[in-house]
C-alpha cells in the first residue's frame, strides 16, 4: 500500500520537513518554516499533509545523550498529541539523537557554509530523521 510519510525536525526557530516517496524507501527534503508560535506551526503541518497527501508523521523527538527526556523532548511529545488532533493523521515520536550532528557532519563534507548551512541544516536533519525511520520499518 502506497503511503506518504512526513518527517519533522522540530526547533525553536526552525523547523525543518522532509517527505518519503510512495513506496516508503527515501526520504526528500522539502524545506524549512519559521513559526511565530505552535498554531502558526501547526497550521502550516496542515498544509503540507493536504499538499503531499500525508497518511503518517514521524518527529523527531530530541533524548539526551544519556537517554534521559528533558524539556525539549516533553515540548515533542505534547506538540506531537496536537499534531495528531489537528490533522487527523498518526504522529510518531523518533529518537534523533545524533541527527544534527550528522546534519552538520554532512554539510562540512559538502563545504556547506553561512547562511546557505543555516538554510539547509533542519531540512537535513528532518531528512535524515526520515530515512532512518523508513530503513528501521522497511
Amino acid at each position: 500500500m502506497a503511503k506518504r510519510i512526513l518527517g519533522i525536525d522540530y526547533g525553536k526557530v526552525r523547523t525543518g520537513f522532509a517527505v518519503s516517496d510512495l513506496l516508503g524507501i527515501t526520504a526528500n527534503g522539502i524545506g524549512t518554516f519559521k513559526a511565530t508560535g505552535d498554531r502558526v506551526l501547526i497550521e502550516h503541518i496542515c498544509g503540507l499533509v493536504k499538499e503531499y497527501g500525508i497518511s503518517e508523521i514521524v518527529i523527531g523527538n530530541p533524548i539526551n545523550m544519556n537517554g534521559s527526556r528533558g524539556d525539549s523532548s516533553s515540548k515533542v511529545q505534547y506538540l506531537a498529541g496536537l499534531i495528531e488532533k489537528d490533522t487527523g493523521v498518526p504522529v510518531k515520536l523518533f529518537d534523533e539523537r545524533c541527527t544534527t550532528m550528522l546534519a552538520h557532519k554532512i554539510l562540512n563534507t559538502t563545504d556547506t557554509r553561512g547562511t546557505k548551512r543555516k538554510n539547509v541544516v533542519d531540512t537535513l536533519s528532518a531528512q535524515i530523521i526520515l530515512q532512518n525511520y523508513l530503513d528501521m520499518h522497511r
